[in-house]
């Protein structure tokens, strides 16, 4: 069993809707019957954010403790990463739910372009974030959405503001920032190998680039993410029935490169959680 892959699975992100998909998960409920699934076919991280009824985007405090209280009991094991992003809620807002103490979280350490706006990460926000972090023993999963945010995400860390061994991912194809690009792909990761040799990495494609983004990850030895927060079809024609069919399609493109899935007491190991 060498060089396992661990496989995250982004329930619901912000933006889809159930209008864009009818398989998004919205309620907490929801979340956790998707995620369970997605589970049993393979992911061992869920990246988290949570809806409110008109499916809005919310950084509510208590229903993200709802969600971690239903995935510990239909998923034991699984790694529970909560989502930081700007999306659902402004300033030290975005860091509220951090006290309920998550394996993991999601932290942005730069501001960068989106489809139609500015991704705002000041350094005063991502210095706090960092804090709340090491204050809660929650590991970060660094969102590098450019080549700066892997330099930001080592000087924090040679600061003691960010507990090493680095997780980064890898975000490609959103509109307006880093295209997936297979040259910058792989400057990525030489980058990070060059500046942090501990560091593990993930690489994310949001829509239809995401199955290029788990190719080319498993392919060079790192981890992947997947669902519907990214994605919401198979191809072009077809919307994914799940979240577990879009795990499913990694898992399989796994054994297409001889990477073991790697189970949730694996992924654990690598990325230094404790077990449950």
């Amino acid at each position: 069993m060498s060089n396992p892959c661990i496989i995250c699975v982004a329930i619901t992100g912000s933006l889809p809707r159930k209008e864009n998909n009818p398989a998004v998960p919205i309620t907490v409920e929801e979340q956790v019957e998707s995620t369970q699934a997605a589970f049993e076919a393979g992911a061992t991280i869920a990246h988290c954010h949570v809806r409110n009824d008109d499916q809005t985007p919310s950084s509510d405090p208590e229903k993200f403790a709802r969600l971690m209280e239903g995935l510990k009991k239909h998923c034991p094991g699984m790694i529970i990463q909560l989502s930081t992003g700007g999306r659902s809620g402004a300033g030290e807002e975005r860091g509220g739910m951090l006290s309920l103490k998550p394996d993991m979280a999601s932290l942005s350490v730069g501001s960068n372009n989106f489809p139609n706006r500015v991704y705002e990460n000041p350094p005063q926000l991502v210095e706090w974030l960092a804090e709340e972090m090491l204050k809660y023993a929650v590991k970060p999963e660094i969102e590098a959405f450019d080549l700066s945010h892997i330099h930001q995400a080592v000087q924090l860390s040679r600061q003691g503001r960010l507990k090493a061994p680095l997780y980064v991912q890898f975000v490609m194809g959103v509109k307006n920032a880093m295209p997936a690009d297979k040259p910058t792909f792989d400057f990525y990761i030489e980058t990070l190998q060059r500046l942090a040799p501990d560091a593990q990495w993930c690489g994310a494609g949001v829509g239809s680039n995401q199955l290029l983004l788990n190719e080319w990850s498993i392919a060079a030895g790192g981890h992947t993410r997947t669902g519907l927060e990214d994605n919401v079809r198979l191809d072009r024609d077809t919307l994914a029935p799940s979240n577990a069919a879009l795990v499913e399609r990694a898992a399989a493109l796994c054994e297409k490169y001889e990477r073991p899935v790697a189970t949730w007491q694996q992924a654990r190991e690598i990325l230094g959680l404790a077990s449950d």
